[in-house]
């Protein structure tokens, strides 16, 4: 292999995006650079005074089936893969009458573009694109003699090569063919991701699942993971400044958190995004009712419901004002002037919301100029969650309230009275806020709002303990789990954890149950003459 620069006297271009083609253009027309192109994009060309020399000419057949074949062809394919270092291969050329190529630009059709416009079937799989991947993989592999450039933000420096008369390095070459190759692999990753979706195994096909094995939904967990992300920001460090960190973009979905308008303050943090979409997710779990979460190192130190979503705010503030310095709060209604009122005091980092009204906008945009405002239009869709491991990577269906025991009418009464429309009330909202609590998690709550939350322990008796002591501390000296409910996000496995919530004066909770130890448990809140009811669902969140 070369490692002197080579020349570009003879090049390929086919753009479907023709932004930024006037540079290559001038570059091209001043080298006097022999170019051969395909259907607009020789078009585009020519009207900016470059010398085009069609693909159908110099394969001697026409473009059919609709633009599906233009460039498959060894007339074209001969003169990217020849690597011209190879004497054989130069002669071959020769023999055949083919002359190499020096660079190929190309981008290709945009499918998920397409994807995201909404268009049918039909359309969608017309903007999968053959010849385009074929040309960018063919000279991507032939770097030794061919530069291949699939990034129009590298058209500058294609000039530059062009107007110098050197022409890349064997190491730029290398670089550009690295770039080729990612932009492919994501791009057939974008069609597969599509295709998986839509395209299910059909029940026609009968495949037995191995001795041992759970039967597998292919839809959702595919032998080969390919999904791909692409690029959006490069952030100040990660979760410490000594990290490196990013935000990518899933090229198919253009709605989520990720994609959410910022409206005032300081650029987000990796940290920010991590409590912020955990707030978001919070909120959207009591949908249609109004609720608020404040957030704290990705976990909540108050949630609430209200009429209003100021009201809502101010009961989950209440829950540990002192956690809440320095937290995210999020909320799934729109922010009115009364809410951003009261949050105008609170040093606060992030808030995030579907809107707000103009005034509300207006006093935080100018007296919390720090303040990250986020707006995002829609509610949580993700049914998937990815953790990376050491080597690997787990994928699981999202933690959403939809399993059967989060119907209070599935729950099972083990202890005490049934409780009455108010108490059935904050069991349901203590039942639906456990899930955003950090296991081991127990929850305690009042009027539907937190009052105290233990989370993040290694046994439910610390959590427990916490949650009581958290409900407690406040300056006012107010005992609040006197007639408050409980939930827990897990069994208990002893009956010490449930003991010490009855022991605080909590009247109702509600928890999974299928501990070895149930009887005792049920048997501790039915000595105290405590309502409990099993739920047979857990929502642990590690």
């Amino acid at each position: 292999m070369t490692t002197t620069n080579r020349p570009i006297r003879r090049a390929l271009v086919s753009v479907f995006h023709k932004e930024g083609i006037e540079v290559l253009a001038e570059a091209f027309i001043k080298a006097g650079t022999e170019v051969v192109s395909t259907g607009s994009t020789a078009k585009r060309l020519a009207e900016l005074g470059v010398k085009v020399t069609e693909v159908s000419e110099v394969t001697g057949f026409p473009e059919c089936l609709d633009g599906r074949v233009k460039t498959l062809d060894p007339h074209i394919h001969a003169g990217i893969l020849a690597d011209m270092t190879n004497e054989n291969h130069a002669a071959q050329l020769e023999k055949f009458g083919i002359k190499p190529f020096d660079l190929v630009v190309v981008n290709l059709y945009p499918f998920a573009d397409t994807v995201r416009s909404g268009a049918d079937e039909a359309a969608t799989i017309e903007k999968i694109d053959i010849g385009g991947p074929s040309m960018v993989r063919g000279a991507a592999k032939n770097n030794a003699t061919v530069a291949i450039v699939t990034d129009p933000n590298d058209y500058a420096l294609v000039a530059a090569r062009i107007e110098n008369g050197e022409g890349f390095s064997l190491e730029e070459r290398r670089w550009l063919a690295g770039k080729a190759f990612a932009h492919t692999a994501s791009y057939d990753a974008t069609i597969n991701e599509w295709t998986a979706k839509h395209w299910p195994k059909p029940a026609t096909v009968d495949q037995p699942t191995a001795e041992g094995e759970t039967e597998v939904n292919e839809a959702k967990f595919p032998a080969a993971f390919t999904r791909t992300w692409d690029r959006a920001h490069v952030l100040r460090y990660g979760e410490n400044p000594h990290q490196q960190a990013a935000l990518y973009l899933d090229p198919l979905n253009q709605n989520g958190f990720a994609h959410a308008e910022q409206l005032g303050g300081k650029p987000m943090s990796y940290n920010n995004y991590v409590d912020a979409d955990a707030a978001w997710r919070a909120v959207w779990d009591f949908a249609p009712q109004i609720a608020v979460a404040v957030v704290k190192h990705n976990n909540p130190c108050g949630l609430a419901i209200g009429a209003t979503v100021a009201e809502a705010h101010k009961k989950a503030h209440a829950c540990d004002p002192m956690s809440a310095y320095g937290g995210v709060i999020a909320a799934n209604s729109k922010v009115t002037m009364e809410m951003a009122e009261s949050v105008r005091p609170i040093f606060t980092e992030v808030i995030v919301a579907p809107d707000y009204d103009a005034d509300a906008l207006e006093l935080l945009q100018t007296k919390k100029k720090n303040l990250r405002i986020l707006k995002v239009a829609e509610p949580p869709k993700s049914k998937t969650q990815f953790r990376q491991i050491d080597g690997g990577l787990l994928v699981q269906s999202t933690d959403l309230i939809d399993a059967p025991g989060d119907d209070p009418d599935a729950w099972k009464l083990v202890s005490g009275e049934p409780a009455d429309e108010q108490t059935v009330k904050d069991l349901v909202f203590a039942w639906r806020a456990i899930r955003c609590v950090k296991s081991n998690a127990i929850l305690i709550a009042h009027d539907q709002a937190t009052v105290g939350i233990g989370m993040g322990q290694v046994n439910r008796v610390d959590s427990a303990n916490l949650s009581v002591e958290r409900a407690n501390t406040l300056a006012d000296g107010a005992n609040r789990t006197q007639g408050a409910v409980a939930a827990s996000d897990a069994f208990f496995p002893f009956a010490d954890g449930a003991e010490i919530l009855i022991n605080a004066g909590v009247k109702a909770i509600v928890q999974p149950g299928g501990s070895i130890r149930d009887e005792e448990v049920f048997e501790a809140a039915r000595k105290a003459g405590v309502t409990m009811y099993v739920t047979g669902t857990r929502h642990f969140f590690h």
